[in-house]
């Protein structure tokens, strides 16, 4: 699975004028379940996001989780971060799951995030969303449990 994180002050989902998910300090979770991968990438993908260091402490160092600081997430599908761009200039997208499977694997994954302790809330799997966000840093972090380097 696919995860492009950013640390937020508040961020929300809105899908025709209404609001479907938002949260305050926390981790905008924009997620793509690719072929191949299972609820065990999911749960993975989770327990390695809510232990991720990327919230200032006391010292303006980035040592606390979003887990630590009591933080929300607001987890959005996008089929997008599966974009193969490698030929012409019009992105393929093979390489993400079906919608059945990515749908099903995005809400384990969000439940994953919940049964890790923390708040969660979500935009709306295969509609067309408005994403509005505050980034705070900016601090903006790409993870694929594909990864192991």
């Amino acid at each position: 699975m696919r995860a492009l994180l950013q640390r937020v002050s508040h961020a929300k989902v809105e899908v025709e004028g209404r609001t479907t998910g938002e949260i305050g300090q926390g981790l905008m979770i924009l997620v793509c379940a690719m072929q191949g991968d299972t609820e065990a990438e999911a749960d993975k993908l989770a327990a390695r996001i809510s232990k991720l260091r990327i919230f200032k402490d006391d010292a303006d160092k980035m040592n606390l989780s979003v887990t630590d600081i009591g933080g929300d997430c607001l987890v959005v599908s996008q089929f997008t971060l599966a974009a193969d761009t490698s030929r012409g200039n019009r992105p393929g997208f093979s390489y993400a799951a079906p919608p059945e499977v990515g749908e099903r694997l995005y809400q384990h994954f969000s439940e994953a995030l919940r049964k890790l302790g923390l708040q969660v809330a979500n935009g709306e799997f295969g509609a067309d969303m408005n994403v509005s966000l505050l980034n705070q840093g900016p601090v903006t972090i790409w993870l694929d449990t594909a990864d192991r380097a």
